[in-house]
């Protein structure tokens, strides 16, 4: 008889992590299938914009990217990290990296208006505005005569 570790014991773990790191009914979740945390993210509808922020402190304006293609938009990111010990002597080196990166995409509605799209990065939440329209915007009440 030899032990086993927990990771190592078959299918019944990975479907256990399954069920808990997967969404079944289509959503989003904040973990994606290797355990790597995905920012959380809000979106807001207003009279005249839809406004989508997303939780990323830490990081900067530079270390996203955000794209339209055919009315589905994409906001990606990637981060290296590297780090480099040696002792005093120099007999021993350590190097130690990471690698994060998340990808999150959201289909727009043809309300957007589309030319209009900006961003903003402040206090570790990225702000995309999303102008709608103007035919698409609520049209104020008003009376019609009978003739």
């Amino acid at each position: 008889m030899s032990l086993i570790s927990r990771n190592e014991t078959g299918w019944l773990p990975s479907v256990i992590d399954d069920m808990f790191k997967n969404d079944w009914l289509g959503g989003t979740t904040n973990v994606n299938s290797i355990g790597t945390s995905i920012p959380a993210v809000n979106i807001m509808e207003t009279e005249d914009s839809f406004s989508v922020e997303v939780a990323a402190p830490g990081m900067s304006k530079q270390d996203f990217s955000i794209e339209l293609d055919n009315d589905v938009l994409t906001i990606s990111s990637e981060e290296k990290n590297e780090k480099e010990t040696n002792d005093d002597e120099g007999k021993y080196t350590r190097k130690e990296f990471s690698y994060t990166n998340f990808k999150r995409a959201f289909s727009l509605p043809e309300s957007v208006d589309s030319s209009q799209i900006s961003a903003a990065y402040n206090n570790g939440v990225l702000e995309i505005s999303l102008p709608k329209k103007e035919e698409a915007k609520v049209q104020a009440k008003r009376l019609i005569e009978i003739s």
